[in-house]
């Protein structure tokens, strides 16, 4: 293991402790740990760092604790009227990183050039996978950027309003041939995410995967047979 790999494990059995602490006692963990609750709340404010043997041995002890799917969950927050807002998994740093790493996982061998989404709820989602792959994160917006010359530029209907809506890519942003991974939070109608995939192909990119935190209907099973590319979603609703 290398020095590197060896602090990201560190810092994951952090992370792990941080976000079981939401839902666990110091004494629970304690008693799932056997460390003193001295140890682990010096670990948990991120004041020391545990052995290279002490992360392998608390990522053993902690793993089966962790359920990222039932994390996502219980974080969506839905109205009366059956709306659902996912702020609370977006702005929740250790789940989000946690997450970025079990989605980085499945990609890393297919050596992927660039992260794509949508502005603005995608980005944080994308971010976070963008730094476990160590690959650059670049985003389609609804409107043009001042100072940018030339955009890719799709246009798609929104089954919400029935209007015409464009996304604009500035040029430099993918290259062809680059292998793109395609994530967002929520995918609803797909309609945004088939633009992103009509975006790579402009570029003569190959949209090689997708990947989204939220599936709400069926959009996902008619994105994998219309394109034939991977889609994994972590929940769906």
């Amino acid at each position: 293991m290398s020095q590197i790999e060896a602090v990201k494990e560190k810092l994951r059995v952090i992370r792990i402790l941080r976000l079981l602490k939401k839902s666990y006692t110091y004494e629970e963990l304690s008693r799932i740990t056997g460390l003193p609750i001295t140890v682990l709340n010096r670990y948990v404010r991120g004041k020391v760092l545990p052995s290279t043997q002490r992360a392998k041995e608390l990522i053993s002890l902690l793993s089966p604790y962790v359920n990222l799917e039932e994390e996502v969950k219980k974080r969506i927050v839905f109205d009366k009227h059956g709306l659902f807002d996912n702020l609370k998994i977006l702005s929740d740093t250790d789940l989000m990183s946690l997450i970025a790493e079990s989605v980085a996982s499945k990609y890393m061998e297919m050596e992927i050039d660039k992260i794509l989404t949508a502005a603005t709820d995608g980005i944080p989602l994308a971010v976070h996978i963008g730094n476990e792959l160590g690959v650059d994160v670049v985003y389609a917006k609804k409107k043009k950027e001042v100072g940018v010359e030339k955009f890719y530029e799709v246009n798609y209907i929104s089954s919400s309003s029935g209007s015409v809506m464009t996304l604009y890519l500035p040029y430099w942003a993918i290259k062809k041939g680059e292998k793109i991974l395609i994530v967002d939070d929520v995918v609803r109608s797909g309609e945004t995410q088939r633009a992103l995939i009509e975006m790579c192909r402009q570029a003569s990119a190959t949209p090689a995967g997708m990947f989204f935190l939220i599936s709400a209907g069926n959009a996902i099973d008619r994105i994998k047979e219309e394109y034939n590319i991977p889609v994994d979603v972590m929940v769906k609703l």
